[in-house]
């Protein structure tokens, strides 16, 4: 699942940042319950809420680090 496609779900809003350094990846879920998984090139993302589940990212080549926040995954990826 693309974060477009995050994006056209309710009350979701997700965006991809490009910095020198990193590339940042944002996903706001809101209220729902978001854990996830970092494997080498790919995020697993479950999401638990009104609506039940769980996409891969695709990640660029870097070590990636996963934050939540609020129910705001930050995703990022040094270069």
């Amino acid at each position: 699942m693309s974060l477009e496609r995050i994006s056209q779900r309710e009350e979701s809003i997700a965006r991809r940042y490009d910095y020198d350094d990193e590339q940042v990846i944002v996903a706001d879920f809101g209220t729902a319950e978001v854990s996830v998984d970092v494997l080498d090139d790919v995020a697993i993302v479950v999401v638990e809420g009104e609506e039940n589940y769980q996409t891969e990212l695709e990640l660029p080549e870097g070590e990636a680090q996963a934050f939540i926040n609020n129910g705001v995954l930050t995703i990022e990826v040094g270069r």
